[in-house]
């Protein structure tokens, strides 16, 4: 049901513990969930764990907070891992000036360069940013013409920025952060991307939700986050989890390509997937660009077009 894309499950906090978070997080409806590394040490944790674990998928970069000694020849090696099967993205990577644990320019450095890199290979990027807004968005905008993707995890700048990242074609997911008291500026945030550029995060073991705030946050949480979300665009919650899953499967390709639909419900609304000769005219309709509409596949062909008992019975 759920994909959590941001969990550290490699941190010390969950040390001998990975089987029992793993399965709450199956038992909650947890399908797959994305272990971002931090350095090349913590990369190759995220590799053994998406050996050990079915529903693991990994990325491989070196957090800004990792890059004082920053060396263009750790790409070789984060390039190495990046060819096993389940490593999906380039992260996490970014920019940090909140802590300054890295010199400014050795932060920028490492960041363009894992971004070519993601380039060169062709997979996605996984962003942090942290009190970086004006430098990050200059970097990422050198780049609106490359054919980059992107997740910006952990979203906590502005709906300007947000709305330029959207246009971009690039996602955006929140934590648990969401669900506090005090958080009504990230609430309104949540409200300005829409679904379509969404995606569920933890950010484990970090930003537990509310209501276990203050306890070690783990996948099994993100129900959470995806409530609140549901809440904020007044919708619910399984829309959350099938819009945020098919947008994970097509930035990460975690997953499976979800089935042609033949009925299927947005709002109080009943819709027909009759044929693919339809002419798309709906208002929220994009079948012709992408055949992937609020979450379900739309994508019929002439022959696979079912005989009228068949919407009958559904």
């Amino acid at each position: 049901m759920f994909v959590d894309t941001h969990a550290h499950l490699f941190f010390d906090n969950f040390d001998g513990e990975v089987d029992q978070v793993i399965e709450r997080a199956v038992n909650d409806g947890i399908d797959y969930i994305l272990v971002p590394s931090t350095d090349l040490k913590t990369a190759e944790q995220v590799a053994e764990l998406t050996e050990n674990y079915d529903i693991v998928y990994g990325a491989v970069g070196v957090h800004p907070h990792d890059t004082k000694e920053w060396d263009n020849s750790w790409l070789e090696k984060i390039e190495q891992l990046s060819k096993l099967e389940k490593i999906v993205a380039i992260g996490e990577i970014g920019l940090d000036y909140y802590y300054d644990y890295s010199p400014k320019e050795k932060q920028l450095e490492a960041f363009k360069a894992q971004i070519d890199l993601a380039l060169k290979i062709n997979l996605p990027i996984i962003v942090h940013n942290r009190d970086s807004d004006d430098d990050l968005m200059k970097v990422i905008g050198e780049y609106c013409s490359s054919g980059l993707k992107a997740q910006f995890h952990c979203f906590n700048s502005t709906a300007e920025n947000a709305q330029e990242l959207i246009n971009m074609n690039y996602m955006i997911s929140f934590t648990g952060n969401i669900t506090f008291k005090k958080a009504d500026e990230l609430r309104k945030l949540v409200k300005v991307v829409g679904l379509n550029h969404l995606l569920l995060e933890t950010d484990s073991p970090f930003m537990t939700p509310v209501p276990h705030r203050g306890k070690r946050n783990e996948p099994s949480n993100v129900k959470y986050v995806a409530e609140k979300i549901a809440e904020i665009h007044e919708t619910d919650v399984k829309e959350v989890a099938r819009l945020t899953s098919l947008n994970a499967f097509k930035l990460f390709g975690i997953g499976k390509k979800k089935e042609t639909i033949n009925t299927y419900q947005i709002g109080d609304s009943l819709y027909i997937n009759v044929t693919n000769r339809c002419n798309a005219h709906c208002y929220f309709c994009t079948r012709k660009e992408d055949p992937g509409i609020q979450g379900y596949n739309l994508g019929m062909k002439k022959d696979e077009e079912p005989e009228p008992e068949v919407y009958i019975s559904e």
